[in-house]
């Protein structure tokens, strides 16, 4: 685990971007991460509900930050400085 990238335990559901989203702090500054709901379904099981994404995420959490830590590392955002998977 690399202490420059903390990740919060605050997740939410974002309906714009149909995806569950959360923030790592990365030498003190924040980066927004998401994982689309799709994404989800397709790694972890049937999900519809808002509610149902994110325990999946919350069951899912160690990987999927193993996962958004690579990426950070890599510096692999998209164009509004997200990373996203």
């Amino acid at each position: 685990m690399n202490q420059a990238i903390i990740f919060t335990d605050r997740e939410a559901w974002d309906p714009i971007r149909h995806a569950v989203i959360c923030t790592a702090l990365v030498n003190g500054w924040q980066v927004h991460c998401s994982i689309q709901g799709e994404a989800i379904k397709a790694r972890f099981g049937v999900a519809e509900q808002p509610e149902q994404f994110i325990d999946l995420f919350r069951l899912h959490r160690w990987d999927l930050e193993d996962e958004f830590e690579q990426m950070i590392l890599n510096e692999e955002f998209d164009s509004d400085g997200w990373v996203v998977i």
